[in-house]
């Protein structure tokens, strides 16, 4: 009697565990881009928690698209569970590429973000079509002592530049901690985009000044998106303006069979 009790309770434990495991939410990793750090995702990750995600946010180096790429690509390994990739800006490029590495990325999230093709690069997607007045806000590069140069906004006008929806207070405290890229990670051709074998959705606002609205478009389509959301009058930081959209978009994502 007792061993069939205890049959019976281990059938029970495999199929709740397994039932539980089928309903387990996806991890979704966050990759900011340059100019930005991770602070930039926290209203999306309020939403996200407490609907349940677990959530990560990489610390993104702005060094060089496979540098970076494999920096995201070692922390998916330890991960070990399906994933929705999600990258802004020049984090777009770097998902395309960290998702190549790790089969548990089930999606991939573009906000406001760049999604090469094999030879392209972020400075050449920028430029592709008309409407980016970032090159003129630019300080003077800082020469690094191991070769290269840092990019960073000048402070005063980071803000119409960079995240003309947001507060001036909130502007003011994102232009002081922004992060530096090197000016190579920009001009770093892609090599093999895993948005060509992995499904993807697309986020941007209509009144972004760093990269073109147009090319957004362009690259959702290339991309072949599976919902593509444009918020009106949103800059190039919607995930800190519009947070709600941003993470529903992620949650679509995560939901897709």
């Amino acid at each position: 009697m007792m061993k069939k009790l205890l049959a019976g309770l281990a059938i029970a434990a495999t199929i709740f565990g397994s039932a539980h495991a089928q309903s387990e939410k996806p991890t979704v990793v966050l990759v900011h881009g340059a100019f930005a750090d991770t602070s930039s995702w926290n209203r999306v990750i309020e939403i996200l928690e407490k609907d349940g995600y677990p959530v990560v946010a990489v610390a993104n180096p702005l060094r060089g698209v496979r540098n970076d790429a494999k920096y995201v690509a070692d922390i998916l390994s330890g991960i070990g569970s399906p994933v929705v990739l999600v990258g802004h800006s020049y984090g777009g490029s770097v998902i395309s590429e960290a998702a190549n590495s790790d089969a548990n990325v089930k999606a991939l999230v573009y906000v406001a973000a760049f999604a090469p093709e094999a030879g392209e690069t972020a400075a050449g997607l920028s430029g592709k079509f008309p409407g980016s007045t970032l090159g003129p806000t630019l300080a003077p590069p800082v020469s690094l002592s191991g070769g290269g140069k840092d990019l960073y906004i000048q402070q005063d006008k980071f803000h119409d530049q960079f995240a003309a929806d947001v507060s001036d207070a909130e502007a003011k405290l994102m232009a002081a901690t922004q992060r530096p890229i090197t000016e190579a990670a920009l001009n770093e051709p892609q090599t093999a985009p895993a948005w060509k074998t992995i499904p993807t959705w697309f986020i941007y606002g209509d009144k972004d000044r760093n990269i073109p609205p147009q090319a957004f478009a362009f690259m959702a389509a290339r991309a072949h998106s599976r919902q593509t959301v444009v918020v009106k009058s949103a800059s190039h930081v919607v995930m800190v303006s519009n947070p709600e959209p941003v993470a529903r978009l992620i949650e679509s994502a995560a939901a897709a069979k």
